[in-house]
């Protein structure tokens, strides 16, 4: 396995370049699947949330592979890749597997420790494997950065410090509004972090004057009953607004939801009614769902993704120090892991050829005792090739299972090496094992592709 990591985040884009990055889920699919369809990636996914768009991807070749997918990242997001490159960040192998747990843990999340990516990562994987660019590679890897991501949440105190993007933004939001509770809530969308906004929302503020609009009014309707609220379909988005003092929008729309025409003839509708109360608007959304022209609104503050970046910026230090260090300690211990049994799973095809070919010299040998004593009778038959099987067996035991051991060792491949020299084997037959073996120093530099690990960073 070569694991090659590309993408751009909050970390390294303005929020309007990662708005500009921003792939509804059927351009994602087309992404990961014209990915595998080049000449050095043979499995991927995508991970794209509301601040990373990130390809993670099992290669043959390191450049032609960061060549490949850097093109398609610009291709499929309309970035021109001299703008783009300036803010990708590219890790490979241990140093991917490393980025993958602290993303899984939330760590290199907007807000430090938000649970919500755990969600996120198990969406790509299954989007990769509906699409079927999602192999062993890719899927083992996932699946156990997603444990990795949950043990940093139960063992650390992670859980208790860590929030959400909802959360943050009601932090901002909230002390702004008058008397520090909202009168009347409008939910905008009704997919997850809009979910998640209505029913923090109905938690935080019993009895709370909440409304849930939606383009689809079933949606809207089956979100509205789980917490109290009333649906309105996205063409009464206006008549939603009447009133409303705080207002979460979240939808998969790719052009602006929101506009100030939407607050009433005088882009005032509280003004209208009498009312004098100060409004918050909150766009969670990438590509933004509110036209900027609405802050700008008489007593309206517009929260959106990149005020939100700014007050989280010292996010890690909100986190108790001590819960990011325990975290940070379970992903290394959990990398050094991981690398330790990839290792070890390379000797496996090696052992299965050893073992193939004594069995293929056991059954020639037992055929040639048949021959020379045909009048022996069907027990002592049976007996003696049962003696041969277990003889061979137990003197294959000890070193196929010490290989196995010496393999997690860093260098420990090396040991596969000296198996198929020592045997004879075959790296070629289908039994034995074509990716036991790291791509050698001096291989690598005639390919182009030595030292990879000199490439990671920013691009």
């Amino acid at each position: 396995m070569s694991l090659l990591v590309v993408g751009l985040s909050h970390r390294t884009a303005p929020i309007p370049l990662l708005e500009k990055a921003a792939l509804p889920p059927e351009r994602v699919a087309k992404l990961i699947g014209d990915a595998v369809g080049t000449e050095h990636v043979t499995e991927a996914i995508a991970v794209a949330t509301c601040n990373r768009l990130e390809i993670y991807a099992d290669v043959t070749r390191f450049h032609g592979a960061l060549a490949d997918l850097s093109d398609l990242v610009s291709l499929h997001s309309g970035i021109p890749v001299e703008e783009l490159t300036e803010h990708l960040y590219v890790h490979y192998d241990n140093r991917a597997v490393q980025h993958l747990f602290n993303v899984a843990c939330g760590l290199d999340s907007m807000v430090v420790g938000e649970p919500q990516i755990l969600g996120q990562l198990r969406s790509a994987l299954a989007a990769g494997q509906a699409e079927g660019t999602a192999g062993r590679v890719v899927n083992d890897l996932t699946q156990t950065a997603l444990r990795v991501g949950k043990r940093a949440h139960s063992e650390t105190g992670l859980d208790r410090a860590g929030q959400s993007l909802v959360t943050a933004a009601l932090d901002l939001a909230v002390p702004l509004l008058e008397g520090g509770r909202p009168a009347k809530a409008v939910v905008v969308g009704a997919g997850s972090m809009s979910s998640l906004a209505a029913t923090t929302l109905a938690r935080l503020f019993p009895g709370l004057d909440l409304t849930v609009v939606n383009r689809t009014p079933d949606r809207a309707g089956r979100l509205a009953e789980t917490v109290g609220a009333r649906a309105l379909g996205l063409d009464r988005l206006t008549e939603s607004l009447a009133g409303a003092d705080l207002v979460i929008s979240c939808t998969g729309a790719v052009d602006t939801v929101i506009s100030p025409a939407d607050f009433g003839p005088a882009g005032d509708a509280v003004a209208a009614q009498g009312g004098t109360r100060p409004r918050v608007v909150v766009d969670l959304a990438l590509p933004r769902d509110v036209a900027p022209e609405v802050g700008t609104l008489p007593g309206l503050t517009l929260i959106d993704l990149e005020r939100i970046a700014d007050a989280e910026r010292d996010g890690a230090a909100r986190v108790e120090a001590g819960s990011v260090e325990a975290v940070r300690r379970i992903v290394a211990e959990e990398v050094v892991a991981y690398a330790a049994a990839q290792r070890a799973a390379t000797v496996g095809p090696t052992v299965t050829a050893l073992r193939g070919m004594a069995a293929d010299v056991v059954e020639a040998e037992l055929a040639r005792f048949d021959g020379r004593l045909p009048e022996l009778d069907a027990k002592a038959r049976a007996e003696v090739a049962n003696t041969v099987r277990r003889v061979v067996d137990k003197l294959l035991h000890e070193p196929t299972v010490r290989v196995k051991q010496l393999a997690s060792d860093p260098g420990g491949t090396s040991y596969a090496v000296a198996l198929r020299e020592l045997f004879n084997l075959d790296p070629a037959a289908p039994a034995a094992v074509s990716r036991a073996e790291p791509v050698l120093a001096d291989e690598a530099a005639k390919t182009g592709d030595a030292d990879p690990a000199r490439e990671e960073g920013t691009v």
